[in-house]
C-alpha cells in the first residue's frame, strides 16, 4: 500500500517584478508563509529541496543556492538538496520531497522554487533559456523547428526568448494536424487574464478579450505577446507531510498527494502528438492515483504561451485531441465552464518564475481543494491535476511533471 503524503502548508509571493528583494527575500516570504500556514517551524523540518533555474546564470550563484537562501530563517543541519530541471524545477522538487515521505526517510519536508530574473538585464535575462536544450548542437535545434513549423518569413517581431520560436513552431504544426486556428489560441490567452484579474498574487491582473489578444504585438506566428509569459520574480513553497508529519504538527488543512510521475522524451517523430511524452506521463500519474482524466475538477497546465494549454488539456485527456482550442473557445475551460483550466491565471497570466512556477500550480491547486480560493473557486472541486513542464529536446518538453492532488 502506498504510504499516504499531504500537503499541509502553502505559500506563495505575489508574482511580478520585485526591485529591491533578493532570492533570499523571496524564499523566506513563501517558506515562512507555509509555515506558518501548518504550524510548522523551520527547526521542525526534517529536509528541503530548493529549486532555482537562473541564480547561477544571472547572479553567479552557481552552487548550495538552498543552503545560503535557508540557513538565514533557520533551516539548518537537515538535508538540503538543490533541484535544477529548467521550467518544471518546482515540480520535481515537489515530487522529491514527496518520494521522501513515502520511503520512510523523513515526516516533514519542505519543497521550495524561486527566482528574480529581472536584473536590469533583459538581453541577460533571455539567454538564460539558451542553456535550456543541447548547446552542444545547436543546429539540431534549428532543423527541429523546420521540420515541425515549416518556414516563416517574418520581420520585425522584436527581443523574445527562444521558447517562443520553439512554442510557436509546435502550434503551426498543430495546427496543421488538427486545424487549430490563431483565435482559438488566442481565446486561450483572454481567459487566462480574465482569471489573472481575479488573482492577487498574479503578475498581470488586466482582462483582455479575444480581439485585444490578436491585434497585440506579433512574436513567432501565432502567437502575440499577450499570449506568452512574462519574464517574473517569485518564489512559491509547500510543507509535505506523512501521517507522523500530521501528528507532529496537528495541521488541520490538508490536501492529499494522490500522485506525483516525472518523464521525458523518446526519440519519436517529434511531429506526431500521439506519442508526446505527456501523455505516458499523464497516463502513469492517473494509475498511481486511481483515477482517470474524467475524474479531474479543475487543472493548472503549463501555458508559458497559450498554445501550451491547448495541447496539455489535449495531452493529458481533459479534452480530445484537436479540441483544445475548440473548448477554451467554447468556454469549457473558463471558471464556470465543464472544465476550468489555469484558474489562477496561468503562466502567461500569473508569471512564469521558472522554478517557482510548478509549486506555484501546487499552491493554487490547494486553496482550489481546500475551497479557499475566493473568486476563482471551482465549486465542488474534489480532484486536480497539474502539469509543469521544462525545457526543449528532440521535439518535445525535455521533462514533464503531472501531480495529482485529492480533497482530503
Amino acid at each position: 500500500m502506498t504510504t499516504p503524503v499531504w500537503i499541509a502548508g502553502v505559500g506563495m509571493t505575489p508574482f511580478g517584478r520585485h526591485r529591491g528583494k533578493s532570492v533570499g527575500d523571496l524564499t523566506r516570504w513563501a517558506v515562512a508563509d507555509a509555515l506558518r500556514d501548518c504550524g510548522a517551524t523551520a527547526g521542525g523540518l526534517d529536509a528541503a529541496f530548493f529549486g532555482t533555474a537562473t541564480q547561477g546564470p544571472l547572479e553567479g550563484q552557481h552552487m548550495v543556492p538552498g543552503q545560503i537562501a535557508l540557513r538565514a530563517m533557520g533551516v539548518q543541519r537537515i538535508p538540503v538538496v538543490n533541484v535544477e530541471n529548467a521550467c518544471a524545477t518546482g515540480a520535481s522538487a515537489f515530487a522529491l520531497a514527496v518520494d521522501r515521505i513515502r520511503a520512510g526517510a523523513a515526516d516533514v519536508v519542505l519543497a521550495v522554487g524561486v527566482e528574480r530574473m529581472n536584473v536590469g538585464d533583459p538581453a541577460r535575462t533571455m539567454a538564460v533559456f539558451d542553456g535550456a536544450y543541447d548547446v552542444a548542437d545547436p543546429a539540431a535545434l534549428a532543423r527541429t523547428l523546420l521540420d515541425l513549423g515549416g518556414e516563416v518569413d517574418e520581420d520585425g517581431l522584436g527581443p523574445r526568448s527562444v521558447f517562443m520560436d520553439i512554442y510557436a513552431a509546435v502550434a503551426r504544426n498543430h495546427m496543421r494536424v488538427y486545424g487549430t486556428t490563431q483565435e482559438q489560441i488566442a481565446a486561450v490567452a483572454a481567459k487566462n487574464h480574465g482569471h489573472a484579474a481575479a488573482n492577487p498574487r498574479a503578475h498581470h491582473r488586466e482582462p483582455m478579450t479575444v480581439a485585444d489578444v490578436l491585434a497585440a504585438r506579433r512574436l513567432a506566428y501565432p502567437l502575440t505577446v499577450p499570449m506568452c509569459a512574462p519574464i517574473t520574480d517569485g518564489a512559491a513553497a509547500v510543507v509535505v507531510c506523512g501521517e507522523a508529519g500530521l501528528r507532529r504538527l496537528g495541521a488541520a488543512k490538508r490536501v492529499e498527494v494522490r500522485a506525483t510521475a516525472i518523464g521525458t522524451g523518446t526519440d519519436r517523430d517529434p511531429r506526431a502528438f500521439e506519442d508526446h511524452q505527456s501523455r505516458s506521463v499523464s497516463a502513469r500519474a492517473y494509475e498511481q492515483a486511481g483515477i482517470g482524466p474524467d475524474d479531474v475538477d479543475v487543472a493548472e497546465v503549463h501555458d508559458a504561451t497559450a498554445f501550451g494549454e491547448v495541447l496539455q488539456t489535449e495531452m493529458l485527456g481533459l479534452v480530445p485531441p484537436g479540441e483544445g482550442g475548440p473548448a477554451a473557445l467554447r468556454g469549457e475551460t473558463s471558471l464556470g465552464g465543464r472544465l476550468p483550466v489555469n484558474p489562477s491565471g496561468g503562466l502567461e497570466s500569473k508569471g512564469h518564475p521558472l522554478a517557482a512556477s510548478g509549486l506555484g500550480q501546487i499552491v493554487e491547486l490547494t486553496e482550489q481543494l481546500r475551497g479557499t480560493a475566493g473568486p476563482r473557486q471551482v465549486e465542488g472541486a474534489r480532484i486536480a491535476v497539474a502539469e509543469n513542464g521544462g525545457g526543449f529536446h528532440r521535439g518535445e518538453e525535455a521533462v514533464t511533471c503531472v501531480t495529482v492532488l485529492g480533497r482530503a
